[in-house]
């Protein structure tokens, strides 16, 4: 059997883990569609590269508001790899006790929101004091995980706890242990992750569920739709309205945040 081939199986393996789940996916759903039918936001946050899982969730082709994506350029740009915002500051700051306060620090956040957390491992500070501070404030929080890599792997807190000890459901990505899914013979070490393509499939699913809840609910949601498909002009119409509404979403966690001025008080 080709490599090709053994991935695409592994893969397979990961739509069953991912099918497996529907009762969680469902329950996740209607939380998020609760946040958001609410004039609110389900705050979406991950450090490393569980950044592309943020930013599957929304904006993209397929996708509408009602998420916040909460996205670090210092926990996540690794393009440059080495030298100044390399990967390695990237790596010792998502372990960092306190930055996920400063992070939260900026948003007015009610308990009507919701929270997803996403990290493969669930081990790293930052992502497991998002989820705590999440929960303190009245928050429902899903984590979003790699089940066999977080069980053998230990936390990076010092009592141990791990971002399934701050949630009210988790996912499984369904990768294995250690994320890459091929051993090449001859090579040590094996190659091709695979949490990001589970990952992605939990977040579609959830998308897909939430999309019918809201449009039951009377309230359809303005999706991202490419031209090709409904047309240049309502494309773009769909487009503007949608971001509008992030708009109109997001100044909800700006108005009365943190300290008082006469800015945020009702009668100005």
């Amino acid at each position: 059997m080709t490599y090709i081939k053994q991935y695409l199986e592994k893969c397979q393996q990961m739509i069953e883990t991912v099918a497996a789940q529907e009762k969680q996916i469902i329950e996740v759903a209607r939380i998020f569609a609760d946040s958001i039918l609410a004039g609110r936001m389900v705050h979406v946050f991950g450090s490393g590269h569980s950044r592309i899982i943020v930013e599957e969730m929304w904006p993209r082709y397929g996708s509408f508001p009602g998420f916040n994506p909460i996205v670090e350029l210092s926990l996540t740009f690794h393009n440059l790899v080495v030298g100044a915002n390399g990967q390695r500051q990237a790596m010792f700051l998502e372990n960092v006790s306190g930055l996920a306060e400063q992070i939260i620090r900026n948003f007015d956040v009610s308990e009507q929101d919701s929270a997803l957390i996403i990290s493969s491992s669930g081990c790293n500070v930052v992502p497991i004091e998002m989820a705590e501070i999440f929960k303190s404030k009245g928050l429902k929080v899903v984590g979003l995980n790699t089940k066999l890599h977080s069980e053998a792997s230990t936390s990076k807190r010092k009592d141990g706890k791990k971002l399934k000890d701050f949630c009210d459901v988790v996912l499984d990505s369904g990768a294995p242990l250690g994320d890459a899914m091929i051993k090449i013979e001859n090579l040590e070490t094996p190659v091709a992750p695979g949490s990001t393509v589970g990952s992605c499939m939990l977040i579609n699913s959830i998308k897909a569920e939430i999309a019918n809840l809201l449009t039951k609910a009377g309230r359809p949601p303005k999706v991202l739709t490419a031209g090709a498909v409904v047309g240049a002009e309502k494309a773009a119409e769909l487009f503007q309205s949608a971001y509008d509404e992030h708009a109109h979403r997001l100044s909800k966690m700006y108005k009365s945040v943190g300290i008082e001025s006469y800015v945020s008080k009702e009668d100005v």
